[in-house]
């Protein structure tokens, strides 16, 4: 009787897989660190834009790994690009850090921003559908109760989506997304302002004026009010750096920088 040959499996390269690229096998391991890579990065960044973990305060692999369950190399891989967006300090044999706020950067990314926003918001009184404005009002009303409430997590989510909102009326939601690419030490900053006496009021009542600009079809008015609620964050960061010296890094330029306006004519 012949006997029953054996499947050709033994026959296959050390780390092949039949049917198979060679080394494939090694790929959704690799795709599940980078998973949790990102997940990690996430995290990290959204507990240090808001604050939740201050600057100078130091970040522990060790710790961080055994709250994701995950082994440290996904951690570091995180931090690394972390550094990269100016957000933690690497130093060897020392430990990681979250960075303190760049105070020379502000002023820039504050331009940037105002640049790319000025052009959604004049975009958005021209385009914008009596149902879009009653969106913006409603988001006005959502950040109104959520100040009323005590709730600064909350006001900030709802005054990130109102100027979400604003470009994706316009019919360029990219200028947001490219915003929130120069923003992030911006958005720390602004986390310590929030609780400053009369500053939720003082931001309630610029945007509640941008929406009468938008809505009215003023696109020359709707820019001039943007450009001085954004210009607003550089002027109180002598004081709020005073009051928080140790969060700061550098020393912001003499004299008052202001936001410069665009052209006022119409965008075709």
């Amino acid at each position: 009787m012949a006997s029953t040959s054996r499947p050709a499996l033994d026959a296959q390269p050390p780390g092949k897989v039949p049917g198979t690229a060679l080394g494939t096998a090694k790929e959704p391991r690799l795709s599940a660190r980078a998973t949790a890579t990102a997940e990690i990065y996430r995290s990290l960044r959204g507990d240090i834009v808001a604050m939740r973990r201050k600057p100078g305060e130091p970040i522990v692999e060790k710790h961080v790994a055994e709250s994701f369950g995950v082994s440290r190399t996904p951690v570091r891989e995180a931090l690394l690009r972390l550094a990269d967006d100016g957000l933690v300090e690497i130093f060897p044999q020392s430990g990681t850090f979250v960075a303190r706020i760049p105070v020379n950067a502000l002023p820039e990314a504050v331009v940037i921003r105002t640049s790319l926003e000025c052009t959604a918001v004049r975009y958005a009184a021209i385009r914008a559908a009596r149902s879009q404005v009653a969106a913006l009002r409603a988001n006005v009303l959502l950040q109104q109760e959520t100040a009323a409430a005590g709730d600064l997590d909350g006001f900030h989510e709802a005054d990130e989506e109102f100027h979400r909102l604003i470009s994706e009326i316009a019919g360029f939601p990219g200028l947001w997304n490219m915003a929130q690419q120069v923003k992030m030490q911006v958005d720390r900053y602004r986390r310590l302002t929030l609780p400053e006496p009369g500053r939720i009021p003082h931001v309630l009542a610029e945007h509640s004026g941008i929406v009468d600009a938008i809505a009215a079809r003023d696109p020359a008015q709707a820019e001039r009010l943007m450009v001085t609620h954004l210009g607003a964050l550089l002027e109180s960061v002598p004081d709020t750096q005073g009051a928080n010296p140790f969060f700061f890094s550098g020393v912001q330029a003499e004299g008052p920088l202001k936001a410069p306006l665009k052209n006022e004519s119409t965008p075709s």
